[in-house]
């Protein structure tokens, strides 16, 4: 709140009002508001139109379709960008064989960590820029993009340029060489970082790249070419071509890709493993995920309570491994949702450029209208709840909400909303907590939130989730592998696990 407060006198009682914000009378009394702090959208430029980025330079597409980004917190449109069709796609990925070939298998790889080094840099320096691009596109509060997107994507770059002349001692006694040309599919949630998050390993062990990111979130990826150009990494090392799934498909069943990098849905991620069965294509997969958060009776409930907040509220619920299930022990479950229902009436909704917004707009229309169908489901399937919280007048935002006793069974708890729900269960022992945890097709994440280690490590080692956080949740490294079990895909990124995705070795 800055400012000087002041006193007041009421019929109920004394109160303070800062001096710039505003006060509001609810029936549990008086809610102080923040006044707008909103970063300034100045700081970046946005072109009228985008082109795709092949061979070093933005280009025309061939066909001249164009399809336009939208704001999600207003609705209205940003900027038009070009639609690569299949002979765009072929163009970019003859562009990435021919620099694999001449320019990027040929340099040295203290010189490739030069370049990744170099990136890195820029994008820090940068960072204001992409954190307020990042949120106009995507929707998601500025301080998550300032705090977490922009700074873990830098940090990718940094890490793997470290790795790229010490490959021989990561994998010591083998011979390893890089795959050729990667192609790689990325999605919305965390437009940047995963272009980062694939595009840093895939440089640092000597593969070219052809990256095309979710036709609703292309700016940063596109920004980013910009950064490529100021680093003068060579011509055709990193192309990224625009469009939605049709280019994607193209790129995927390229036959001089040699190797594929997903992450997305489960449903799109099985197509992907369908096209290219029965090729010698190397491929990861990093899909959906229904993730628990694990809360027993000893754990500091105050902290346990923040963690699910901000594993499911704070990012709309848009992330793969968000904790979109919270498993309760069932003698602290009254106190818990007491502690949930308040701490949720305090969650800020709306502009996500204002730095006070805990959760911003929802992705897309069609993201909201699936969220909303679900929801609607989910009312019959346990008690709703959802704070008296105004939502802007225009835009795609939701409420945050949760859905206490539900079952097992219920759609609301097998089914990836992807937005800000919720479903509570209960239990009564740690193996009815695994039990419950692992009964999803899913395996990506699980949080588990107790003061007794050896109850952690015992549990952890039962659960089959790719990912385990302890007293935390959402917490991203780039040294420390990611990915998941069953249908949230298979392979890792991130740490030396991730390099050997794009490695033969031999």
């Amino acid at each position: 709140m800055g400012g000087r407060a002041l006193e007041t006198s009421t019929a109920k009682k004394k109160t303070k009002i800062p001096q710039n914000g505003t006060v509001v009378e609810t029936k549990s009394g008086f809610k102080y508001e923040y006044s707008p702090a909103p970063e300034s959208k100045s700081i970046v430029k946005i072109k009228p139109r985008y082109e795709l980025f092949i061979n070093g330079r933005f280009t025309k597409p061939i066909a001249g379709k164009y399809f336009k980004t939208i704001n999600p917190s207003t609705g209205e449109p940003l900027s038009e960008v070009a639609e690569a069709g299949a002979n765009d796609v072929d163009l970019a990925v003859k562009a990435a064989r021919n620099a694999y070939d001449k320019t990027w298998s040929k340099i040295s790889a203290k010189d490739r960590g030069r370049y990744l080094y170099r990136i890195a840099r820029i994008l820090q320096e940068r960072a204001r820029e992409f954190a307020v691009l990042e949120s106009l596109d995507n929707g998601k509060p500025i301080k998550e993009s300032r705090d977490v997107d922009i700074p873990l994507a830098a940090a990718h770059f940094f890490y793997h340029a470290g790795w790229t002349d010490k490959l021989n001692y990561a994998f010591p006694g083998a011979k390893i060489s890089a795959l050729g040309v990667a192609g790689q599919v990325i999605p919305w949630n965390f437009p940047l970082l995963m272009a980062a998050w694939k595009i840093a390993p895939s440089l640092a062990t000597g593969n070219t790249v052809v990256l095309k990111p979710a036709e609703t979130t292309p700016l940063t990826a596109l920004l980013l070419c910009e950064i490529f150009q100021q680093a003068e990494l060579p011509d055709g090392v990193v192309n990224i071509i625009t469009g939605a799934g049709a280019t994607g498909a193209s790129l995927v069943s390229h036959g001089d890709v040699n190797k594929v990098a997903f992450t997305g849905s489960t449903e799109v991620g099985k197509k992907i493993a369908s096209a290219i069965a029965g090729t010698n294509k190397r491929i990861t997969l990093e899909l959906g995920g229904k993730s628990a958060n694990i809360v027993f009776e000893d754990a500091a409930l105050d902290q346990a309570v923040e963690g699910v907040v901000q594993g499911i509220f704070f990012n709309q619920g848009h992330v793969c491994c968000a904790g979109s299930r919270a498993l309760v022990e069932e003698s602290i479950s009254e106190v818990f949702i007491k502690k949930l229902k308040r701490r949720m009436q305090q969650l800020r909704i709306g502009d996500p450029l204002d730095k006070n917004t805990d959760i911003g707009a929802i992705n897309s229309f069609e993201q909201l209208e699936k969220i909303k169908e679900l929801v609607e489901v989910g009312k019959s399937e346990g008690d709703f709840f959802e704070p008296n919280t105004r939502l802007p007048s225009k835009g795609y935002f939701h409420k945050p909400c949760f859905f206490n006793n539900v079952s097992a069974a219920a759609t609301i708890s097998r089914v990836e909303v992807f937005g800000p729900v919720l479903s509570v269960q209960t239990f009564r022992t740690p193996q009815e907590a695994i039990t419950k945890a692992n009964d999803t097709p899913y395996g990506l994440a699980a949080g588990i939130w107790s003061e007794k280690g050896s109850k952690v490590h015992e549990v952890a080692s039962k659960l089959k989730a790719g990912v385990v956080w302890a007293n935390t949740y959402n917490k991203f490294d780039p040294t420390a592998p990611f990915g998941g079990y069953y249908e949230s895909g298979f392979g890792r990124e991130g740490g030396i696990h991730g390099l050997s995705a794009y490695l033969e070795i031999k």
